[in-house]
């Protein structure tokens, strides 16, 4: 299949046109407006650092219901000793900045260069970009961070510095997302941690449909007030 190359005009090829690993074009830019854009098409960059901007779209998508989510025994019984404490919105640079960080100091490549850094903050700054955040001890332990149109939560990245902080991050945004009637969260690309946590494949086309359908929804505008309360914990599926 051809890589599409973008130009200065913010539209994409359909999705469906996406290589058999799910690349679909190269190019363009990282500005608000395109973001959305790709977005809203279930289409997300994701590029190495000396690498042009690379669009995505992968065939299947793993998904995360957020009434899904896994939590065994030993999750729930972290989330009720209160060792975390969880906020929202309060340090979305230093959640995407830890994020990039992490993966540098395991000497693994990271596509959160300082372009997507600031693309990222600059979305939060609007309004769209969300972070969840686990402090344990007054320290931020891990955490998350994501764009949110309409019913849909995109997943971007996740970080954890105390076990289990990252995944108590992600039960709170579920509960956050089940309590607010929210559809689903695009974890955008398999892996082993997120089939553990609930997130399943679907095939592509199944997916672009369920997200039209989600984008069309009201826009959740201004900061998320994101906590695992007490009253909420019963309410996790666990083993």
């Amino acid at each position: 299949m051809p890589i599409f190359r973008l130009s200065e005009k913010v539209s994409f090829p359909p999705p469906h046109f996406a290589a058999g690993n799910g690349l679909l074009a190269m190019g363009g830019d990282l500005s608000q407006e395109r973001l959305l854009a790709a977005y809203r098409a279930g289409i997300f960059p994701w590029y190495s650092p000396y690498d042009p901007i690379l669009w995505w779209c992968p065939d299947p998508r793993l998904v995360l219901y957020p009434g899904d989510v896994y939590v065994s025994g030993r999750l729930r019984r972290t989330i009720r000793s209160d060792s975390f404490h969880i906020t929202s919105d309060t340090v979305f640079d230093q959640v995407i900045r830890e994020c990039a960080r992490i993966r540098l100091e395991n000497n693994e490549e990271t596509w959160l260069v300082d372009d997507m850094i600031e693309s990222y903050c600059r979305l939060h700054e609007s309004g769209y970009a969300h972070s969840v955040e686990a402090w344990h001890q007054g320290e931020l332990a891990g955490g998350l961070y994501g764009v949110c149109l309409g019913g849909c939560f995109f997943g971007e990245s996740m970080f954890t510095r105390v076990p289990d902080a990252s995944k108590v991050a992600l039960v709170a945004l579920c509960r956050h997302m089940v309590k607010n009637d929210f559809d689903l969260i695009d974890c955008q690309v398999t892996t082993s941690h997120l089939l553990w946590m609930g997130a399943r494949e679907i095939p592509r086309r199944r997916f672009l449909r369920q997200l039209k359908a989600s984008v069309s929804r009201p826009e959740a505008a201004g900061k998320w007030t994101v906590r695992l309360e007490p009253s909420l914990r019963p309410e996790i599926r666990s083993s």
